[in-house]
Formats: structure tokens, sequence, C-alpha cells
């Protein structure tokens, strides 16, 4: 028995080592293992464990098309379980499970995924852009973009928020898969703009969802519910200015009365804290010659009526030492945190 368990050992893989994930923006990229990156959780799709049973250095390639997120699945391995030598045990079926959770139909053929990329110039981002913004990346200035939804309008967006929405399960713990039809839903998307001689490529680089809540008596709680920005774009300080341009986007909005957070990471609290103390920084009752006071109702106020941040997370905030806002100083490598 103990010889059998042994032999048996040698075919369980761990889910977050064998899956790849890439951005293929050519055919270059392709080959290029230096473009992978890993997910930081696989039991959604695997179990608790994140184990994968049956196979000898197992290799699963999920490939994205960095513009359109074409999906290319396709495994491989040196040696597979054979049943009939280990008493009609069989390997995990890994391509099932993923294709099951993410309910998508992929491309399997390697040629047919790099045919596809030809058509990478031809997508263009709906909705309505309303930021723009810079980024020192890879030794040059990258130009990125953020754009607006308010409902699933287009049946292109559609199908492209389908395919976005699969990276949830390597990277949101607890993910599921958003109502589409409910027209409360606000989607933004995030790109990074690349123009090479008279061609303009959209890299996908994350999305972020909000609802639209009732607050009584006749305003709108909104409460952001998913933000994702992929790890090849991961401290850039995208979260923190993803974040501002959609504070901006409402604030001036009398309907709305305050933004919430559906359960945050830890991550994602420093983020919004961070980002709660510089937007504050330009209320009059945040200055440095009345802060030293302490924390005050009319700061709370202006808070909300000026920059819509719920009282709640306002006080999450006074955690800062609020002196001469060294805050600043102590949340700066938030802003890299996404």
């Amino acid at each position: 028995m103990n010889s059998l368990k042994s032999d048996l050992e040698q075919f369980i893989c761990v889910g977050n080592d064998v899956v790849e994930l890439k951005l293929v923006k050519s055919e270059d990229d392709f080959f290029n293992n230096k473009k992978v990156f890993r997910p930081e959780m696989t039991h959604q799709l695997f179990g608790q464990t994140e184990n994968i049973f049956g196979y000898k250095d197992l290799r699963i390639q999920l490939y994205y098309s960095s513009t359109r997120l074409a999906v290319y699945l396709n495994h491989n391995y040196s040696e597979k379980i054979n049943p009939n030598q280990y008493e009609g045990v069989k390997a995990d079926n890994v391509i099932k499970a993923i294709v099951d959770t993410l309910e998508i139909q992929p491309i399997t053929s390697k040629d047919e995924f790099i045919k596809e990329l030809a058509k990478e110039s031809t997508f263009k981002p709906s909705g309505n852009l309303i930021h723009s913004y810079s980024r020192e990346r890879e030794g040059s200035t990258s130009q990125f973009q953020v754009y607006k939804h308010d409902r699933m309008s287009l049946d292109s967006f559609r199908e492209y928020h389908s395919r976005m929405q699969t990276f949830l399960w390597f990277f949101i713990d607890g993910a599921s898969y958003i109502d589409t039809d409910d027209d409360q839903w606000l989607y933004y998307t995030f790109f990074e703009k690349e123009v090479e001689g008279s061609s303009t490529r959209y890299n996908f680089v994350g999305y972020m969802t909000l609802y639209r809540y009732y607050a009584y008596p006749d305003k709108i709680r909104l409460r952001i519910s998913q933000l994702l920005i992929l790890p090849p774009y991961q401290k850039q300080g995208h979260g923190a200015e993803i974040l501002q341009a959609i504070y901006r986007d409402f604030v001036s909005d009398i309907n709305v009365l305050d933004f919430t957070v559906e359960d945050p990471s830890d991550n994602f609290v420093r983020l919004r804290d961070y980002v709660d103390c510089k937007v504050c920084m330009n209320l009059p009752s945040f200055q440095a010659d009345v802060i030293h006071k302490g924390f005050t109702h009319t700061m709370e106020n202006e808070a909300l009526e000026k920059s819509k941040i719920h009282k709640v997370l306002l006080m999450h905030s006074r955690k800062v030492d609020l002196t001469e806002h060294p805050h600043v100083n102590r949340y700066i490598n938030t802003e890299r945190a996404f």
C-alpha cells in the first residue's frame, strides 16, 4: 500500500505552478516564456488543495490575445497515469475543469490562435473614454485609457466581458460571474494604447465593476464589486490612478450619495485608504493648519458632500495619523500595489 501511495504521489501537480497565463501580442510572444504569469489561486477550479492528479511535468497553457482576448487552451506532460497499472485510478480532466468553470470555447490549435493575432489591430474599445494618463514602463512612456460602460447595451461588449471576467477565477477569491442583464451594473475597462506606425493596439490591462444601489430617500449608493489589474501591469500605480478617475467621474453627480466597497481585500483597503487620503488633502477642512486639531464632523460632511466618501471609509482612514499629511508618506508604496 505504501509503495502504491508513493507511486501515485509522483502524479500530483500544484495548480498554481503548472497553469501558465499569458497576454499575447505576436507570434514571438506565444513562444516567449518570459511573458508567462502565474495565477494567485486555482482552488476555484481544482479544489481546496489546488492539486491536479494524474500527470508528470504538466503544463497548462491558457493564453489570451492581448486586445481581443481570444483564448487558447492546451496542455502537455511527460507522462499520464495509466489506469490499468494503478488499480483503475484515472487522471483529472483538467481541460474540462477549466472550460466548464470559465465557460469558454477556447482555440486549441496553436496555428489557428496565431492566425487570430492578425485581427488584433482591428479592435477598438467600446464605451466612453473618461480618462487618459501615462506611465513609464519597460524604459519608455506608455499611454493608458479608462472607458466607461453604463450598461450591457452592446452585444460586442457583452461578449468581450464574458472573456475578461474569466481572469477572476485566478486572482479574486470567492469569484463569481455577475448578472449582465441587470442594468444597475457599471463597467470600467482599462487599456494600454500602443501606436506602431499607422496601427494602434489597445492591450487589455484590467477592469472594474460597480453596482448602483438605492439610498434612501432619492439617491444612489455606488458599490465597487470587482477590481482587477492583471499581473503584467501591477505595481505601476494603475489602481490608484483608475480609482481617482472613477471618483472624479461621479463627484459632480447629485444623484450619487457615496461610494462603498464590497468585501475588499487587504490590498484594496490600503489602496482605497491611500486614494481617500489624497482626495481629502484637497478639501479645506483637511488642510495642515486645521488638521492637527483633530477629526471633526465638518471633515466628515465635507468628505461626503464634495468627494462622495462614505463616513465608514473615512473613519477607517482616520487610523492614519493626519498631522501634516504624513498619511501620504505612509501609503506612498500603496500607489504601486495595483
